[in-house]
């Protein structure tokens, strides 16, 4: 490409990551989403990653606007995805990073549509997959801090991923998975599922689902 021009449309999409891990975990996946964003209408996903989930849970649920959001370095492939799929619920996706100091405008605050005349703002939903772990600690803090100002009042968060119980491994593959965590990043791992919990319950969430999911993950269901 000559110095000082932009990629195509079709070369960016010819560009877009990939996940197969994305692929195969995405149909159990929209089986918890289906009953709990039945009722829901924008939904915030924090860590979109390639941007593959969002556009095949925004197709499936199309009464949802899903709102794909992640670090900078993700949003040309989470864009390249976007724009193959054309989907008309699935907005530009939005930079968000967890952040250790409190700081304002941690994401927008959409009126969310139809809202009433009490000038309800934030997101009625959140989604995240496969992050949580990924993160350290102090970020998980953040993550959950920062959630308090942008979710609407009867809110409904789901969370994806890999989770101990009572301090314990629930599978000897979990185990090697935190393992290789670690070696690739001290700050990461899996995580216990009631500090979690406890910290989705500080900002208002109670626990109203854990489904277990293929590969000794779950899928966390939290509601305001």
């Amino acid at each position: 490409m000559a110095p000082g021009l932009s990629p195509s449309r079709d070369t960016v999409i010819a560009m877009k990551p990939h996940s197969p891990s994305c692929e195969r975990n995405r149909e159990p996946i929209l089986v918890v989403l289906r009953e709990h964003f039945a009722d829901r209408r924008h939904v915030l996903e924090i860590g979109s990653g390639t941007g593959q989930h969002a556009v095949h849970f925004a197709a499936a649920m199309p009464w949802l606007v899903w709102q794909c959001s992640d670090g900078a370095q993700y949003l040309p492939g989470i864009r390249a995805w976007l724009d193959e799929a054309r989907l008309p619920n699935t907005p530009a996706a939005i930079e968000l990073q967890a952040v250790t100091a409190p700081r304002a405008g941690f994401s927008p605050q959409p009126v969310l549509p139809g809202a009433g005349d009490d000038g309800a703002v934030g997101f009625d939903a959140v989604f995240s997959a496969n992050t949580l772990h990924i993160m350290g600690w102090p970020q998980v803090e953040a993550l959950f801090a920062g959630l308090d100002a942008v979710l609407a009042k009867d809110a409904t968060v789901v969370v994806y991923g890999p989770f101990n119980y009572g301090g314990q491994f629930s599978s000897d593959s979990n185990r090697e998975f935190d393992g290789w965590l670690k070696a690739r990043d001290p700050v990461s791992g899996v995580r216990d599922f009631e500090a979690v919990d406890g910290l989705a319950a500080g900002i208002g969430l109670r626990l109203v689902a854990d489904v277990a999911m293929p590969a000794n993950n779950r899928c966390l269901v939290w509601r305001r």
